[in-house]
């Protein structure tokens, strides 16, 4: 076993070397000149044959930090699943109520900017050597990446979301005026939108980014090589490793918990559709292991063979299943509702896409009568709720982006050969448009169907059976009284009172009702579905039964569609599992193209197993506390996407030559002060780097008398004193309105106003730095560089400027490797963050 830190020699399986022999023939074609792989491995490779199988290559620190997060959040979850469900989820709470606006905006950002990206010239860009051709033709490529991408959710949401928006508390259902067939249309609209352009993007984003830093520059296909146009090299160091393993964390948890989650839908289908199947934890783990060894065989024969066929069959499934329903149900009606909800999602895309709840999240509203607003007898308020935007909205978008590494990656794994736009088109526009299809004929399906439910009079009681049977046994001849305490509550709704009047009015006795009742599956069905299944009030079922009510109202085709079901999403599970397993293992073995099968055995049983102990130490709540911990993480990974659009616009402007990563740069990049080199370089660096630590750590504190002494060379020397006076007084006042924030209320914001202020004073003197120097640049980078890194910027500025270099010096400074060159150039028009390039001298 031996650790290494530098180039790779990557292993290559004998049965690849060939087609990875052919394939290093060919020249990478990136603007970046070729650029070595510094990641740090750790290699056991067996000297005897017999033990060939037992080879394992990945990066340690990814690796072993990743594990031991995954498993203390998996303990806490285990052996406190209350505690932990209740902590996860405040952190969820709290990142919805105040990070709305940055998740609902980066959400439209990132759409026009993807736009922009495929109406560009840049469009034109091969993922890959110029010469090269798409690995899989397009109907395999689109089922591996719409199956990895969707999982199980079609499933799981397609009758059920349409649903809960036309039933549930929101801001439409909360408008008594709104009529009812626009309420179901609206709730058609939100589907779609949780479902449309604005998820699929953050996928489009990420593999777009990691297929072109892969396959054009060689990169390794991690979520670290993303960010390699804006800090180069020190990808390598600990900011890439860290990336990594928080890629890690948030996918394994990610599928861990679906795995769960989903194996409870299935439970839940084989017990409707066979009784004898109980719904236990014991049925549920037979079935996480059935798909886990599965999955396991499929990731093992790698994406050729398992995970490629696997996912053209569950999508040819999923198909057949559509237009099974299309056929059966109501055709004409679900085809006049897709040409209608196409219609008016785009028409109303800019303000559902906009919309964050801004008053609904201040709480109920007050003074509506004295303003003389009209509020409906036996309504207090027409507010929607206040939570309602966290619990979906939020919940999507997080969900979508703690995704995006895993499907990301693997979207850009089997994508090498395309072209921007080929690449665009297929992860935005066919998937939406499939999913579309599959959101308006289901959930229209299950709107239909509640609607027509409820004019035959299902609804949903509370009547105990279980009263009913006993009453039955006690006095089979008594008539039905609603004297007798039949509802499981203290008071029977609304519902129970019709129904039990009827049964009266009818003058039936319990043994009738008891007669009655027995001609449905199971007791409690009574008065919700009727007895061919044909119609079932959808809304008084469970969420993971939904979808199989709705199957079993075709008819005779009811069972089979609903064992068809099963099978298409156990499919889909797999997939989800054997693709995870992938890109997983590619994570902590530094994007190895070809794993070691033992690696991608043991990261498949790992997730198998995490989602066994969950389950059977803290169920639903484990799954569920777990859950809510990953979407919670969808914050980090928002500011990097932010990030990784400004690193993709870089990198699309140096493949295309507008942009020359050797051109002029500052002499040390922002985070050299922070140990951010390739491990193999921080032990040969480390007295220069500590150096500049050092500097940093009293430029906390001196930053006003190290960019006054910049502006003096880059400016006048008679800006001196007033750039010295006036940024110490700005420091100052953020220091002292911080400490009189202990005594006089409000005085943090005079603090960070006097704060915005230093930073835009170091902006200015920084932007004329870069003018000085020749180095293109935005006063918008500027000003964010200096507000977030203040005293790194003054320490680069200062560097860069200083006066009395000799030429050895200079000479030195030439001569050394130059990381992250373009992080200093400008975006044109578009505002990018820049962090220099050059080593400390």
């Amino acid at each position: 076993m031996d650790l290494e830190n530098g180039t790779r020699e990557e292993y290559i399986p004998e049965n690849v070397k060939e087609s990875k022999e052919r394939a290093m023939k060919k020249p990478h074609m990136g603007g970046y000149g070729g650029v070595e792989d510094r990641s740090t491995w750790l290699r056991l490779k067996p000297s005897s044959k017999s033990f060939q199988w037992a080879e394992l290559s990945f990066n340690p620190v990814v690796t072993f930090v990743s594990l031991a997060i995954v498993l203390a959040f998996a303990l806490w979850a285990m052996l406190l699943p209350d505690e932990a469900k209740a902590e996860f989820g405040q952190w969820k709470s709290w990142v919805g109520l105040n990070f709305t606006w940055l998740y609902i905006g980066s959400q439209d950002a990132w759409a026009v900017f993807i736009i922009i990206v495929y109406l560009s010239k840049y469009s034109n860009i091969k993922l890959g050597p110029d010469d090269s051709q798409p690995e899989y033709n397009d109907a395999s490529w689109f089922s591996m990446l719409f199956a990895c991408g969707v999982s199980t959710g079609l499933f799981f949401y397609g009758v059920a979301e349409p649903l809960y928006h036309y039933i549930g508390p929101n801001r439409y259902t909360a408008d008594p005026t709104l009529p009812d067939n626009k309420l179901a249309q609206e709730a058609i609209n939100v589907t779609l939108y949780h479902w449309g352009l604005h998820g699929w993007v953050v996928y489009t984003i990420v593999g777009l980014n990691l297929a072109l830093m892969a396959h054009r520059e060689g990169l390794p296909l991690t979520m670290k090589s993303c960010f390699y146009p804006l800090i180069g090299d020190k990808i390598f160091g600990w900011p890439g490793d860290l990336v990594d393993i928080l890629s890690v964390i948030a996918t394994l948890f990610g599928v861990c918990t679906s795995l769960g989650l989903g194996t409870m839908q299935i439970n839940e289908g084989l017990h409707l559709m066979n009784s004898d199947i109980p719904v236990s934890t014991e049925s549920q783990l037979v079935i996480i292991w059935s798909i886990t060894a599965v999955a396991t065989g499929s990731v093992l024969t790698g994406v050729k063979y398992g995970i490629r066929r696997i996912s053209e069959v569950c999508f040819c499934f999923g198909l057949a299943l559509m237009l099974c329903v299309l056929f059966l149900d109501n055709t004409v009606y679900l085809l006049n509702l897709y040409v209608q909800s196409m219609g008016y999602y785009f028409q109303w895309l800019l303000q559902i896409g906009f919309h964050s709840d801004a008053f609904e999240q201040l709480g109920p509203s007050a003074g509506a009568e004295d303003r003389g607003r009209f509020v409906p007898e036996g309504f207090v308020t027409t507010d929607g709720p206040s939570g309602w935007m966290n619990s979906w909205t939020i919940f999507y978008w997080g969900w979508w982006i703690a995704w995006c590494p895993f499907v990301g990656m693997f979207i850009a794994k089997i994508s090498v050969g395309r072209t921007i736009k080929e690449f665009i088109a297929g992860t935005m526009a066919a998937p939406v448009i499939y999913v579309f299809m599959w959101m308006i004929i289901f959930g229209g399906a299950g709107l239909r169907m509640e609607r027509e439910a409820a004019q035959n009079n299902l609804c949903c009681h509370n009547i105990d059976m279980g009263r009913v049977f006993n009453l039955s046994m006690v006095g089979p001849s008594n008539l039905i009284s609603l004297d007798d305490g039949l509802c499981a509550t203290k008071d029977c709704n609304s519902c129970s009172n019709n129904l039990l009047t009827k049964t009266i009015g009818d003058g039936m006795t319990y043994e009738d009702l008891k007669k009655e009742t027995e001609m449905f599956g199971k007791p409690e069905w009574w008065g919700k579905t009727t007895v061919s299944r044909n119609l079932t009030r959808l809304s008084c079922r469970k969420t993971e039964e939904m979808w199989f009510d709705m199957m079993m109202s075709y008819g005779d085709l009811g069972n089979f569609l609903s064992a068809f079901s099963l099978v298409s999403l156990i499919l889909y599970f797999v997939t989800s599992s054997d693709s995870g397993s992938l890109v997983i293992d590619c994570l902590a073995s530094n994007g190895h193209p070809e794993p070691p099968k033992l690696q991608r055995l043991i990261w498949a049983l790992i997730e198998g197993l995490t989602a066994t102990a969950l389950l059977v130490a803290g169920g639903k709540q484990a799954l569920t506390a777990l859950q809510a911990m990953s979407i919670a993480t969808g914050l980090i990974y928002t500011i990097l996407m932010c990030i990784a659009c400004l690193a993709l616009w870089r990198a699309l402007q140096v493949q295309a030559g507008d942009l020359d990563p050797n051109g002029p740069s500052f002499d040390v990049d922002l985070l050299d002060p922070f140990f951010t080199d390739p491990f193999d370089q921080v032990v040969s660096r480390f007295s220069s780097t500590s150096k500049l630590f050092l500097q940093f750590i009293i430029n906390l504190v001196l930053t006003p008398l190290t960019v006054a002494k910049t502006a003096s060379r880059v400016i006048s020397v008679s800006t001196f004193w007033p750039v010295l006076i006036s940024l110490t007084i700005f420091l100052f006042m953020f220091v002292f309105f911080h400490l009189l924030q202990l005594a006089v209320e409000g005085a943090w914001a005079l603090a960070w106003i006097a704060y915005i202020a230093f930073g835009s004073g170091v902006s200015i003197v920084r932007t004329k730095a870069r003018n000085h120097l020749n180095i293109p640049g935005h006063p918008i980078e500027d000003l964010c560089l200096s507000l977030l890194l203040y005293s790194s910027v003054a320490l680069q500025m200062e560097i860069s400027t200083r006066e009395g270099k000799t030429q050895q010096q200079l000479n030195d400074q030439n001569g050394e490797e130059k990381i992250n060159k373009a992080f200093s150039y400008s975006m044109d028009s578009v505002p990018a963050i820049v962090i220099s390039s050059k080593a400390s001298p």
